[in-house]
């Protein structure tokens, strides 16, 4: 994530006031002086730091807390000043299943546009909407290829005319198609334009007066920082923007300048762009955003991420696991799930206690290294799959057969069973103490043993970057809060 900076720097000084053996006035001063200097650094508008700054400074004065509570209060304040930062107040249009709902996409000439429109209608065609894509930007050369390929590729339903060289009547009859083909999610791409091109802005407002869309989206590039306010306020002005996307967010530390600036307009953030690929595309929530921005993790998030991935928590799968019982067939099963779950470094970001961007450049290689061990669990029998004493089964002439069959090397396979290994004995411990019940009773962990035996299931440099015994009951406690304990 490229805040993740930003998100440590943060933390750093929240740190460091928390650790203060007394915290005065000078101790509080530093840590928002520090706070200021990195939201500087990611380019948000000067007013809003020293906006930010007072308004902390007031809510610690009005509370009259001391030692550990006023060290509670100050964080909350700061929590709640960022999310204000990157909150506007309004709620963005939300589709409605069952109508048809128009969405038009505007935005600037290179920000993202048409591969963000494949990205929102593939988002909604997983969740089961019937969707199709217009395009309607005669102003690009290769706008109609692209989209059209783009549609091709997602498997979208794709409406446009090579020939015709008004939008507005590329647009109007490509909405008119779809409502007859009961579309419930019809989305027009426009021609990207600059708030100086008066011409193109001027296009603009005639297809949005044609076509009245339900919901209007400024497709945002995050790179240009707090300059993103004058091109939304610049948009504002000939249409009705509702909603706003954030692109490139993945490869520019200007992305919280832009998010402050585009919240100032008003108008909500409804996702963020963070890759090429079509599945890149995050829903924003300010809550969120700030909680993982600040290490607090985002387990309501990961609790949708799973939901939405299809996996079934109640299965026998997840049963034997909290019960300590574990195979190859399990590990398997498993290893799908977390593929499942996109890629691994969004998922580990949305775990409190570790640090943001901990898989930063590894996603790609952490994926493969899953699809090669499941690559050589295809070679297995399945009585090697399912026998539940995997060293007295595995021996070399076995082992040997497996390389053969996948492609792989015996070092690989003695690799993959190391793996099953310490899988196993993690799940033994889990199961042995009820993690089910603890989940439910954060407070257990604390009783006898449990705790200790938790931790020592966990990879030690994990478990530091945590924040020790203290960041793994806190994050029990999120898990328990968010409703995991339900899906468990």
């Amino acid at each position: 994530m490229v805040l993740a900076e930003l998100g440590s720097k943060i933390t750093r000084a929240l740190a460091t006031m928390k650790n203060s053996t007394v915290l005065d006035e000078q101790v509080i001063d530093d840590m928002l002086k520090e706070i200021q200097r990195a939201l500087l650094e990611s380019d948000v508008n000067v007013r809003m730091v020293l906006s930010l700054r007072e308004n902390v400074k007031k809510k610690i004065s009005a509370d009259d807390a001391g030692g550990y509570n006023k060290r509670k209060l100050v964080q909350q304040a700061v929590f709640s000043e960022l999310k204000r930062l990157v909150d506007p107040g309004h709620k963005p249009y939300q589709p409605k299943r069952k109508q048809t709902n128009v969405i038009m996409f505007v935005g600037l000439q290179g920000a993202g546009k048409t591969t963000t429109v494949t990205k929102y209608a593939l988002y909604y065609q997983k969740k089961g909407w019937k969707t199709g894509v217009v395009c309607a930007d005669t102003f690009r050369a290769g706008a109609y290829d692209q989209l059209k390929q783009n549609a091709t590729k997602a498997k979208l339903k794709f409406y446009g005319d090579y020939t015709e060289t008004d939008p507005v009547l590329i647009a109007a009859g490509g909405v008119e198609h779809f409502k007859k083909e009961g579309c419930e999610l019809i989305i027009v791409d426009t021609s990207g334009r600059h708030k100086q091109e008066a011409s193109l802005l001027d296009e603009m407002e005639q297809v949005a007066k044609t076509i009245k869309p339900d919901d209007i989206v400024f497709v945002m590039d995050s790179s240009i920082g707090q300059a993103a306010q004058a091109q939304a306020d610049a948009f504002q002005k000939k249409v009705e923007v509702g909603s706003v996307i954030m692109t490139k967010f993945d490869g520019h530390a200007k992305g919280g300048g832009a998010l402050s600036a585009v919240a100032a307009t008003g108008a909500p953030i409804i996702f963020l762009g963070t890759g090429e690929h079509f599945d890149d595309l995050e829903v924003f929530s300010a809550q969120s955003f700030v909680s993982r921005l600040l290490g607090f993790g985002d387990v309501e998030g990961l609790v949708d991420k799973i939901k939405s991935a299809g996996i079934d928590s109640q299965s026998d799968l997840y049963k034997r696991f909290t019960e300590g019982d574990f195979t190859l067939r399990d590990m398997y099963e498993h290893l799908q799930n977390v593929i499942k779950l996109g890629p691994m470094g969004k998922f580990m970001d949305m775990l409190p206690g570790l640090p943001q961007g901990m898989m930063k450049g590894k996603e790609k290689e952490s994926t493969q290294h899953l699809k090669v061990f499941m690559t050589m669990m295809d070679s297995m029998t399945d009585f090697e799959l399912d026998h539940g004493q995997v060293k007295k089964v595995m021996n070399p002439s076995r082992i040997n057969r497996i390389a053969r069959g996948s492609g792989r090397s015996v070092a690989e396979v003695n690799d993959l069973l190391k793996a099953y290994t310490k899988f196993e004995e993690m799940v033994k411990k889990v199961g042995k103490m009820r993690f089910k019940q603890m989940a439910k009773d954060p407070s257990a962990m604390m009783r006898g043993n449990q705790m200790a035996q938790l931790a020592k299931a966990i990879d030690p440099n994990v478990l530091k970057q945590m924040g020790g015994y203290g960041g793994l009951q806190n994050m029990m406690k999120q898990f328990s809060a968010s409703g995991l304990d339900k899906m468990l």
